[in-house]
């Protein structure tokens, strides 16, 4: 190919998969095609440069922020994706359950006697993720009904 470039057969290439591939910025790589006319070269993993590796760590930890802070599982790959905008002067329950019928109908009755603000709840496979946004009041014993049900596997409350 270096050959073909180089005297003029091969208008052009752009490759990104090498028979030894870059370790990233900070070592020296070498390859025939380097230099060749109308060339582009890449590594063939993106995230391999640490500016893509810089990056990558500060979305993960926007990631767990955001989970600590509002329960929201945006991005979350093997688990319910969800948000829930946040309600003023109420606190918001959390619940990780096994995603069997009932759930929400037995959820929903605990609920049923309490103001409920807002609510959602996603399954993914076996779990179930439900938020929930109630008076404060009243937060501590809803977080206990729903955390002794037979299918709850976590609750808690944000404040």
């Amino acid at each position: 190919m270096a050959t073909a470039l180089k005297k003029g057969h091969l208008g052009g290439v752009y490759v990104d998969v090498f028979p030894s591939e870059p370790n990233g910025n900070s070592t020296h790589w070498e390859s025939e095609l380097q230099g060749c006319p109308n060339t582009l070269l890449t590594p063939h993993i993106g995230g391999s440069t640490t500016e893509a590796q810089d990056a990558i760590g500060q979305e993960v930890a926007r990631k767990f922020i955001l989970y600590l802070e509002t329960g929201s599982t945006q991005g979350a790959v093997n688990f319910p994706n969800q948000s829930l905008p946040y309600v003023d002067g109420t606190h918001r329950i959390l619940n990780i359950h096994k995603n069997t019928p009932g759930v929400l109908k037995a959820i929903n009755n605990i609920l049923s006697v309490y103001n409920v603000e807002s609510q959602i709840l996603l399954t993914k496979g076996e779990i179930g993720y439900l938020i929930v946004d109630v008076s404060a009041d009243t937060s501590e014993s809803i977080r206990e009904e729903i955390s002794r049900l037979p299918t709850s596997i976590k609750t808690r409350i944000l404040y």
